[in-house]
């Protein structure tokens, strides 16, 4: 069964194809955590979180990535590496793209974060 969170992984997804990026592994999960798309941009290689929020009266989807999750996917993109030697040496990003509800529409409104954080 699909989930909403599905919806948008799968959204954010093709806006990344789109983009040219070439999407390597999707929901790689270790102990350490889950990072919902990793990507290659040229020679970078792009860890994204997927957010969505449904109310727009509470923290944005963006603003939900805080330091704790942050640190958590710092660790799962560690862990992607060292199980991806080849993969190793290219620098990293790490980007959130989130959905927001919008309070006129039905329709959500995206944001793509390039390096919404760093290490």
């Amino acid at each position: 069964m699909k989930t909403v969170g599905d919806q948008y992984e799968n959204e954010a997804a093709a806006m990344i194809c789109a983009e040219g990026l070439l999407i390597l592994s999707r929901n790689f999960s270790s102990k350490t955590g889950e990072i919902d798309i990793i990507a290659l941009d040229a020679e970078c290689l792009v860890f994204i979180e997927v957010r969505a929020r449904s109310n727009p009266y509470f923290l944005t989807a963006a603003a939900s990535v805080d330091r704790r999750k942050q640190l958590k996917i710092l660790r799962t993109a560690q862990v992607f590496r060292q199980r991806n030697k080849q993969l190793a040496h290219l620098p990293c990003r790490f980007d959130v793209i989130a959905f927001e509800a919008r309070q006129s529409k039905h329709n959500d409104t995206h944001r793509w974060i390039r390096s919404a954080f760093t290490a």
